[in-house]
């Protein structure tokens, strides 16, 4: 991928334009971390890209953003701008095409996403990221208030940076986000619920709760049982207990998982019966909040005669031939008969046992 982008750098810079790699990767090559994204900004135009990558560029452009896909690699790549007008704390209304790297990394959000790199692989800090990379510090570019005035989820992303990175936030930046922590109630629950995503899944985890705890944020993200929080390994663990699937966007089966999750909150997750109908990843979710080790849940799953009634080696078209009948309710009767006595250990999942008990009991 890196040398993919340098490749592609140095088409830009052939066509008379500058180009860097930019944000994300710089950071975490210079921090020894694996990236999986490379942006690119550059002071050509999204016309001028097009005349330089022709087809090989995907046809939408926002915000002077486009994408090019080489060697099979998305790119994303970025005119040098200016923005000059924000909407809803969130999105640039306005942009200005500029020709200047510096002022166009003065509009990014933290001092250790302005790293930059060239063609030929040098590293560019016109900001200074790499002494706060160095302290491990979150920092802003210019004036926090300013910053998070245009665009909140900053807030969000400046807690998933020091989060994921281990890094503390710095105290002026901190001040700045108790002061406009009410902008997080403009923004809408499918981006909070992104950052928070990012938040919940990191094995950092519990500082990312303290952080939210300490800046004063669980109010303005609806976060209400946040006091009451157990820290589990599963983010829709810690979702569940936070009561706010009338308010944040979750896909059906996340909403089915919370659901399950929260039915099991006054039940017993080792009872047989339980593990069977719920499965063992809800269980051990409902188990990690309750304080149950996780190893005594799995073996008690794994300990279950059967896991699926289509385990049950006796089926319904098996039981039609046994005793010589159509289809009907009856079946369904069996083998809820056949699931019970096997699950609690009263018959043995063994064919000629089960055939033996159907003839007995129903023929």
């Amino acid at each position: 991928m890196y040398k993919t982008a340098l490749e592609l750098l140095k088409q830009i810079n052939s066509n008379g334009y500058k180009a860097y790699i930019v944000g994300g990767y710089p950071r975490d090559l210079y921090l020894n971390r694996e990236s999986l994204d490379v942006d690119i900004c550059t002071n050509a135009t999204p016309k001028d890209l097009r005349k330089i990558f022709g087809d090989i560029m995907l046809p939408k452009e926002s915000y002077g953003s486009v994408t090019v896909v080489k060697n099979k690699i998305r790119f994303e790549i970025t005119t040098f701008r200016r923005d000059i007008k924000y909407e809803n704390n969130r999105t640039p209304l306005e942009i200005e095409y500029i020709n200047d790297l510096e002022a166009d990394l003065k509009r990014r959000d933290f001092t250790i996403n302005t790293l930059c790199i060239d063609s030929e692989g040098n590293t560019i800090d016109l900001l200074d990221g790499k002494e706060d990379l160095d302290n491990k510090l979150i920092k802003m570019v210019g004036d926090p208030d300013v910053k998070l005035m245009e665009d909140a989820l900053r807030i969000l992303r400046a807690i998933r940076f020091a989060v994921t990175l281990n890094f503390k936030i710095d105290k002026e930046l901190k001040e700045s986000i108790k002061k406009n922590r009410y902008l997080l109630k403009n923004l809408s629950y499918f981006r909070k619920k992104d950052e928070l995503d990012k938040i919940f899944t990191s094995p950092n985890v519990s500082y990312g709760i303290d952080l939210i705890k300490e800046l004063g944020l669980d109010k303005p993200l609806d976060l209400s049982n946040i006091d009451k929080l157990v820290v589990t390994d599963y983010s829709i663990g810690i979702w569940a207990q936070l009561d706010v699937l009338d308010k944040y966007s979750f896909t059906n089966n996340e909403k089915n998982t919370i659901n399950k999750i929260n039915e099991l909150s006054d039940k017993d997750v080792l009872d047989v019966d339980i593990l069977y109908k719920y499965g063992l990843y809800v269980c051990s979710i409902a188990g990690d909040i309750k304080g149950i080790d996780r190893t005594l849940v799995t073996a008690s799953y794994n300990a279950l005669p059967i896991k699926s009634s289509v385990e049950i080696v006796v089926q319904p078209i098996d039981i039609m031939g046994i005793l010589n009948k159509e289809s009907g309710p009856y079946l369904k009767v069996i083998m809820t008969d056949l699931e019970y006595k096997i699950l609690h250990s009263e018959l043995e999942n063994d064919e000629n046992i089960l055939i033996d008990y159907i003839v007995k009991n129903y023929k």
